[in-house]
Parts: structure tokens; C-alpha cells; sequence
């Protein structure tokens, strides 16, 4: 499974040329409040907690790059396994998760 520093999402979006990116936050309801990526035009964000993928995998195309997001990297790693068994082309786990998003990417955003 394809391993990404938040700060090389772009980079990997971008060799996605002609497919519309997600960031797929696998994380609960309590943390998306605490802390969430800020919208961008480069990406959709989808919040889907972790046990709810199963039943929602008919939101997700198979052809489009998807970016997996939890607190540290754990769960999001799993999530893309599982996808990529599932037979999802293009996933990757953002190492670190939110946490190394905030350190790399939006230095105002909450941790926790």
C-alpha cells in the first residue's frame, strides 16, 4: 500500500491527472469536528467513519484516487487495504493522519 506525507498529496493528486481526487476521513464524528481538513478546490472531501465503508462503497469510484485520513494513520491504513483488496486502482494512507496534516499543511488546525 502506497504510503503519502500530507504534504505529497498534491504531487500524487496530480499524476491523477483527469480524475477528481478524494480524501477519504475515516475518522469518527467527534473528531471531524475537532479538527478537519479545510476545503479545497483540488480535492472532495468525504467523511465516512471506518465502520461504515463497508455499506458505503457504492459512493466511491474505483478509478479515482483516494486518499485515506484517520487521527494518526492506523485506521486509515486499514481502510486502504481493505479498498484496495476490494479492487480500488489508485489508494494511498496518509501517514500520520490529521495530526501530520496539521504539522505539514494547516499549522492553525487543532490537534489532539
Amino acid at each position: 500500500m502506497l504510503q503519502l506525507q500530507p504534504a505529497d498529496l498534491s504531487q500524487w493528486f496530480a499524476t491523477h491527472e483527469g480524475q477528481r481526487p478524494v480524501v477519504l476521513d475515516v475518522r469518527e464524528p467527534h473528531e471531524f469536528e475537532t479538527a478537519s481538513p479545510a476545503e479545497d478546490p483540488a480535492f472532495d472531501l468525504i467523511r465516512m467513519p471506518m465502520r461504515g465503508v463497508p455499506a458505503r462503497l457504492d459512493e466511491l469510484d474505483k478509478t479515482q484516487p483516494i486518499a485515506c485520513l484517520c487521527h494518526h494513520g492506523a485506521r486509515s491504513a486499514q481502510v486502504a487495504m481493505y479498498l484496495e483488496n476490494m479492487g480500488y486502482l489508485h489508494v494511498a494512507n496518509i501517514s500520520g493522519g490529521i495530526d501530520a496534516w496539521a504539522t505539514q499543511l494547516e499549522p492553525t488546525l487543532a490537534r489532539y
